[in-house]
């Protein structure tokens, strides 16, 4: 009995298991309805190997190559729902990423212990199909004409069920080699990088501004403090169409009311992301460079070659530019090295020592504070700057709350809302609040903002405000696109007459039919605009 219970058991895993990248793909349990080619081809190598080693070995292959598959599938199926994006294995850096991201919602501990019990899974895994394809060769090799038999009664109904297969389940084949296709798919999208990456020399190299003699860059904004601040996770859901819009609207209008009364004036329209739910260096990248860097793998490539920057440009053309990223612990060499930024303020070194929040280690309005007071404060050069600001990033709970302008550099006021303090973990369960706590993230974030400048009294400041990228499917939902809002606001008019070909919308609130430009189309616009004489 307990022989034939073995063989069952057996059996099953070698029918089910091998299709499971195929039910990951499809998103439908109806990809179980197959017969997997792989543990036939195994069955029938096993029974034609007279050697024990080299079944062993073969078995042990077979188990690699299905578990391999079932992890990528599942990464893809992760990602495609979270990021809307094929995984790719050249960006296996993003799997450090939403590490990262799982532990600042579920804890440091948690997140170790859901990866280790993965890994104890996945070699379970491995030993498991390694011994059903042993056990099911053993319970036919003693009877040779069993063994043909039972292959060729197989065989048959393999056969059988590929001819009644698309009455039976309309639309799906009755076999599949589930596991070999999602490996395969893995490498096409591994090999499409890399011939993405052969092109990139040439765009590299092509670039009008390349050689202009910094004299002749941005003069239209000679004198003028600029700002580059990315509001994280900030896309068009947020302003657009969603259960949560309504409030983020309504905060637009109410700091575009206290901007007007403050002599500022404001354009907007939507950009397209590379990227989409994360992974916001790529578009900080694009942005910056007039280069379309969708892959961690081309990002990499560029930020060691010579492609002209913003930042550059600016610091060609004589302003002191800063890179303010909250989010980063660590010294960013290409900050200097390729971005050009004379100073890099990150988490270690703007005295901030309170609370964290989320994946968020400093409150936007302290980043704020602290880059007013140390940057735009009293006499001092034309200041060119890129912030990333952080408050709005995912879990998007708890949140800090907004304080008096004047304690803002005071660490030790930060506390979270009452209503909104509640840990990641309490609000992700629950789709609703996760989106609720997205729709407040971003208000906090353009709340900063509105503080910041109605406190800063700089006439010369001009601020580009936009979203690095749409916020992750459980906020956004599947299918939606890459859209993210772009602003600029200025108290000088002749800002908005260099850009009067843009054509984008007064306010803060671009709407529907607003201009939309690839994000990799701005630098080149942006340079066009204020640098006349190039």
């Amino acid at each position: 009995m307990r022989g034939r219970i073995s063989l069952v058991i057996a059996v099953v895993l070698l029918v089910a298991v091998p299709l499971v990248p195929g039910v990951l793909a499809d998103g439908s349990p109806a990809a179980l309805i197959r017969l997997p080619v792989e543990s036939i081809v195994v069955l029938l190598l096993l029974a034609v190997l007279p050697w024990r080693a080299a079944r062993v070995m073969v078995a042990v292959a077979f188990g690699l190559l299905v578990v391999a598959a079932v992890v990528l599938a599942g990464i893809d199926a992760g990602f495609e729902s979270v990021l809307d994006t094929h995984f790719d294995p050249l960006d296996w850096q993003r799997l450090g990423d939403a590490f990262g991201v799982v532990q600042d919602s579920i804890g440091a501990p948690a997140a170790t212990a859901v990866v280790a019990v993965l890994a104890v899974v996945a070699v379970g895994a491995v030993v498991a199909l390694s011994w059903a394809a042993l056990r099911v060769d053993a319970a036919v090799r003693p009877d040779r004409g069993r063994g043909t038999m039972v292959a060729s009664t197989v065989t048959a109904a393999w056969v059988l069920a590929a001819l009644i297969g698309s009455v039976v389940v309309p639309g799906q084949p009755a076999a599949a080699a589930a596991s070999v296709g999602a490996i395969t798919a893995t490498a096409s999208r591994a090999s499409a990088g890399i011939a993405a990456q052969a092109d990139l020399s040439h765009e590299i190299a092509t670039d009008p501004y390349r050689n202009m003699p910094g004299s002749d860059l941005l003069t239209s904004l000679k004198g003028k403090d600029v700002v580059f601040a990315f509001v994280e996770s900030y896309g068009q859901v947020a302003v657009q169409g969603t259960g949560f819009s309504g409030g983020v609207d309504r905060e637009l209008h109410e700091g575009e009311s206290q901007l007007a009364a403050d002599g500022y004036s404001s354009q907007s329209a939507f950009l397209t992301s590379p990227t989409f739910g994360g992974l916001s260096w790529l578009a900080h990248s694009t942005l910056q460079t007039g280069l379309w860097i969708d892959q961690q793998p081309v990002y990499s490539k560029v930020i060691r070659s010579d492609r002209l920057t913003l930042s550059q440009a600016f610091r060609n053309a004589g302003w002191r530019t800063v890179s303010d990223v909250p989010s980063d612990t660590e010294p960013w060499r290409f900050g200097t090295s390729f971005y050009h930024f004379d100073t890099l303020y990150n988490a270690k070194n703007v005295g901030y020592q309170g609370p964290t929040f989320g994946y968020a280690r400093i409150p936007d309005q302290y980043t704020w504070k602290y880059f007013a007071d140390h940057e735009l404060a009293g006499p001092h050069q034309p200041v060119m700057a890129e912030i990333d600001l952080v408050s709005s990033h995912t879990p998007w709970a708890p949140l800090p709350k907004l304080v008096p302008w004047s304690q803002a550099g005071d660490d030790s006021v930060y506390d979270p809302q009452p209503a909104q303090g509640q840990p990641a973990s309490a609000v992700w369960p629950d789709p609703t609040k996760v989106q609720q706590a997205y729709g407040q993230s971003i208000q906090y974030s353009l709340g900063a903002m509105f503080s910041f400048l109605h406190n800063s009294d700089d006439p010369n400041l001009v601020l580009v405000v936009l979203g690095d990228h749409q916020p992750s499917t459980i906020v956004s939902g599947q299918g939606a696109n890459h859209q993210v809002p772009i602003s600029i606001i200025s108290k000088d008019q002749a800002v908005f007459r260099s850009i009067a070909g843009w054509d984008w919308h007064d306010g803060l609130l671009p709407a529907s039919d607003a201009p939309l430009w690839p994000m990799s189309s701005f630098r080149d616009r942006f340079l066009a605009a204020f640098s006349p004489n190039g």
